[in-house]
């Protein structure tokens, strides 16, 4: 288990690296992909399908994929921030006009578990394009996965050596608040080392090594929120992972649940700290 997990992850970290250096189209059709993944997941999850019966693809669920396709499409072809606003309010329409015309079909949940889907994970997961799409994205899109994988490293070492209290113990019972601690320092750190070394030099007249520290710091704290998150939704459906996608690690919602959080979070912490 351990080297499928490791060989897993390796892949998943070449994936990140061309993907992410590419960016462009490539970046947004690896997103839009792992976004549909990642919106049949969390649909199975919820029980949108209350109908044992019926194995295909609902029309909630139908209407979902084809919002996540609009919406993308209207985030990599258009900068406005008003259409994409209106796309997801038109997702949320389409919905409801499933739930309308079919009714008594779908129950009012289902349609709210299908939103909830759409919004939960793909529209997050976008901002991760958008923010490779900013100035210096090619830097500050790293942060999104150093403060969400690092932290879970260093919290997982700093709860095994030192953690005793714990943070949510009916719903992680191992994760302690010393753990958690120890991985927004880790990944503080780890937004220092990445701008001094590296992006310092590409950013004038900004001291971008505290600005990173900051942005690493925020970002592990909403990334922990993201984990656990994901854990509740799992705790109260009675599943184990999501899905079986990536071995070892489960499904996509399993791998990308702190990265969900992060990415919006990011996003929003370049355009207020980035000059």
């Amino acid at each position: 288990m351990f080297f499928t997990r490791l060989l897993s992850s390796i892949v998943l970290v070449l994936v990140a690296l061309v993907t992410l250096l590419r960016g462009g189209y490539l970046l947004a059709a690896v997103l839009l992909l792992i976004s549909l993944v990642a919106y049949r997941e969390l649909c199975k999850a919820c029980n949108l399908n209350m109908d044992a019966e019926e194995k295909s693809v609902n029309a909630l669920e139908a209407a979902g994929y084809a919002g996540i396709v609009v919406y993308y499409g209207i985030v990599v072809f258009s900068s406005s921030q008003a259409a994409q606003m209106l796309s997801i309010l038109f997702v949320m329409i389409g919905m409801m006009f499933v739930y309308v015309f079919t009714f008594p079909k779908y129950q009012a949940s289902q349609v709210m578990a299908a939103f909830f889907g759409f919004a939960y994970a793909p529209v997050m997961f976008s901002f991760i394009y958008q923010t490779r799409q900013l100035q210096y994205g090619i830097y500050l899109v790293w942060m999104i996965f150093i403060s969400s994988w690092v932290c879970d490293t260093f919290a997982y070492l700093t709860g095994m050596m030192i953690g005793k209290h714990k943070m949510t113990p009916k719903l992680s019972p191992k994760k302690s608040i010393e753990g958690a601690i120890g991985g927004v320092v880790g990944s503080a750190l780890a937004g220092v080392l990445f701008g001094y070394f590296i992006v310092e030099r590409v950013v004038p007249d900004q001291q971008i090594t505290w600005v990173f520290a900051a942005i690493g710091g925020i970002g592990a704290m909403i990334s922990q929120i993201g984990d656990l998150a994901a854990s509740a939704i799992k705790r109260n459906h009675n599943i184990k992972d999501y899905g079986h996608l990536i071995p070892g690690h489960g499904g996509i919602m399993d791998r990308f649940d702190s990265v969900i959080f992060t990415a919006p979070m990011i996003y929003g912490l370049a355009l207020l700290f980035i000059r």
